[in-house]
């Protein structure tokens, strides 16, 4: 039932994969990276275990890479989006760019308690990575700095997926599901737990100003 549901986006994703490459993938992941909603999950995973399977003319190295460049480059437009707005602005006129003042308060709650190195743990999180331009930007923290680590946490992050991908493939060739569902309810408990235990529990708390006042 599911698969006939999604089979024509799939064809989709496919065909535009052959013809448009790595532009593709980096382009999915910039939207990715932005305020849209288009989770990276369902992105390289598949780019990845086409590749491998040789439905598709790319490389896993070529994917890792767009896929890392599209992320900076997403969250390079939240970052000055951020930066040149500031928080007033962002605060009032934000929600009619998907960003909410609870996202922004979120991502700078997040950013008080990591600072820069939590540009590179966000990119490993989800719920995170969408939200840590923001108050970056707002901060005016340096943009080298942030460039690097985005890049860096994005790189890893894609290069997990693509062995994902690659995994469950292999696994759906060989008929084993049993492995696919270890491969994926493994990698979605171990993201969970990351999630709640950088994510949720901080970004959840009140501010202490608010809690004095």
């Amino acid at each position: 039932m599911l698969k006939h549901l999604f089979q024509p986006l799939l064809d989709w994703y496919q065909n535009a994969l052959e013809s448009g490459g790595y532009f593709v993938v980096g382009l999915l992941m910039t939207m990715e990276s932005s305020v849209l909603p288009l989770p990276s999950e369902s992105i390289i995973p598949l780019a990845a275990s086409w590749s491998h399977s040789g439905k598709i003319p790319i490389g896993i190295p070529g994917i890792v890479l767009a896929g890392a460049l599209g992320s900076w480059l997403g969250a390079t437009i939240v970052y000055w989006l951020a930066r040149l707005a500031g928080r007033p602005l962002l605060m009032r006129y934000g929600r009619y760019l998907l960003i909410t003042p609870e996202k922004i308060e979120r991502g700078e709650r997040w950013s008080a308690h990591y600072g820069a190195a939590g540009v590179f743990v966000a990119r490993l999180l989800p719920g995170a990575r969408q939200l840590v331009g923001i108050p970056a930007g707002i901060a005016r923290m340096n943009y080298l700095t942030f460039s690097l680590f985005t890049l860096l946490g994005a790189a890893i992050w894609c290069s997990v997926l693509c062995w994902l991908g690659i995994k469950i493939g292999t696994d759906i060739s060989k008929g084993e599901m049993h492995r696919v569902m270890f491969c994926v309810g493994g990698t979605a408990l171990a993201l969970g737990w990351l999630y709640y235990f950088f994510v949720h529990r901080h970004m959840a708390k009140k501010p202490e100003i608010g809690r004095r006042e």
